[in-house]
């Protein structure tokens, strides 16, 4: 059975509160970047993982290490206040990131080059009609 692993970063970025979703599956990190705008508190960030969840667009997959091991409870609080301290996120994350904004942008632009190709069709088609109507004689 495959072992499904999550992470919520938050933290302060350029005026704005913002979440890191990570998920390792497989050996593959997915990320997922969220806007909060106002610092949120503990329990909006649990409704919103609860609600929102099934809905965020996490990035292609990048492959990644998975550790293994039980855990001490006082060396995972101290990780843990280590990670609050640390406002980053991780250099995977950021390049999955990356390639999901990418991704994104070249799907906006095939798009956007569609729409456009289908306007000039339409102008076309209109311009021929009036001009078959105008020799016509009506």
């Amino acid at each position: 059975m495959d072992k499904v692993s999550g992470k919520l970063t938050v933290f302060f970025e350029q005026s704005f509160w913002m979440g890191v979703f990570e998920r390792v599956s497989e050996g593959r990190l997915s990320v997922c970047k969220v806007t909060f705008g106002a610092e949120p508190k503990d329990y909006e960030v649990y409704e919103f993982v609860l609600k929102n969840y099934y809905w965020l667009r996490f990035s292609p997959a990048v492959a990644t290490d998975v550790k293994e091991a039980g855990r001490n409870s006082k060396r995972v609080q101290r990780e843990v206040r280590k990670q609050v301290q640390n406002t980053g996120i991780g250099t995977k994350s950021q390049q999955a990131l990356k390639l999901q904004q990418e991704q994104s942008k070249t799907e906006r632009k095939i798009v956007n080059r569609e729409q456009r190709e289908a306007e000039k069709q339409r102008q076309f088609e209109l311009k021929q009609r009036k001009r078959k109507e105008r020799h016509r004689g009506r």
